[in-house]
C-alpha cells in the first residue's frame, strides 16, 4: 500500500471513531439552512432569491467546524512530527489528510445541500447545478481549509481564527458558486462559474499542499 493510501485511510478510521465530530458541520448546516425560511416570508420567490446565498453561506460555514481535526489532534498525540520525520514527502502526507478530509466532512454536505434546497423552492432541474457547483469548490475549499489550519497549528485554540483566515478567502468560489446555481434557476448556460470553479480547484490542489506543508514544519518548530 503507498504511502498516500496508509495517511488516507488512517484519518478515515480515526474520523469515523468520531462520529460526534463528523455529526456538528451538518447540524449546524441544517439548522441554519431551516432557521431563513421560519424567518422569512414563505413566499416562492421570496425563498428562491434568498435561498442561493444562505445554502453556500451555510456551507461554507459548517465546514469549518471539523477544522481541529485536521492537524490539531495528529499535533497533539505526536504523530504529525512522526509524519514530518518519515522518508514520505509531506506534501503527500498533507493531501492525502486533505482528501480525507473532504471525503468525511464536505462531501456528505454536497450531498445534504441539493436535499436542504427543496425547503427554498427550487425546481429539481437546478439541484444537480447546485451539486456540481459545490463539488468542485469543494477541492479548494478543502485546501483553504488546510491552510488556515496549518498557519494556526502552534496555537492552543485556532478553530476561531481559522475561520478569519479562511472565509475572506472564499470570496470567489461564493461569487462563482452562487452564479452558477442562479443560471440553473433561470435555465441558462452555467459553463463559465463552473470552469472558473474547476480551475480554482485545479490550481489549489496543486499549489495548496506544498504551502501546508511547509506551514506545518513551521508551525511544529
Amino acid at each position: 500500500m503507498s504511502a498516500f493510501n496508509v495517511v488516507f485511510v488512517r484519518d478515515l478510521r480515526v474520523a469515523f471513531r468520531r462520529w460526534s465530530e463528523l455529526g456538528y458541520p451538518l447540524i449546524f448546516f441544517i439548522i441554519v439552512a431551516t432557521m431563513f425560511p421560519l424567518a422569512l416570508s414563505p413566499t416562492t420567490s421570496q425563498l428562491r432569491e434568498v435561498g442561493t446565498g444562505v445554502l453556500w453561506v451555510a456551507a461554507f460555514l459548517s465546514s469549518l467546524l471539523a477544522v481541529d481535526g485536521l492537524f490539531r489532534s495528529d499535533a497533539d498525540d505526536g504523530s504529525l512530527e512522526q509524519l514530518l520525520l518519515s522518508p514520505v514527502p509531506m506534501t503527500l502526507t498533507v493531501l492525502a489528510k486533505l482528501a480525507a478530509h473532504a471525503l468525511v466532512t464536505l462531501l456528505p454536505l454536497v450531498v445534504l445541500v441539493p436535499v436542504t434546497a427543496l425547503s427554498y423552492n427550487m425546481p429539481l432541474s437546478a439541484l444537480p447545478t447546485l451539486a456540481l457547483a459545490l463539488l468542485l469548490a469543494a477541492p479548494t475549499l478543502s485546501v483553504l481549509v488546510g491552510v488556515g489550519a496549518a498557519l494556526t497549528l502552534s496555537l492552543r485554540r485556532g478553530g476561531s481564527i481559522v475561520g478569519l483566515l479562511v472565509l475572506p478567502l472564499t470570496g470567489p468560489l461564493l461569487i462563482f458558486g452562487t452564479r452558477a446555481t442562479d443560471l440553473g434557476l433561470n435555465g441558462e448556460s452555467t459553463a463559465a462559474p463552473l470552469l472558473l470553479l474547476a480551475a480554482l480547484a485545479v490550481l489549489a490542489v496543486s499549489l495548496g499542499p506544498l504551502a501546508i506543508a511547509a506551514a506545518v514544519k513551521v508551525g511544529l518548530e
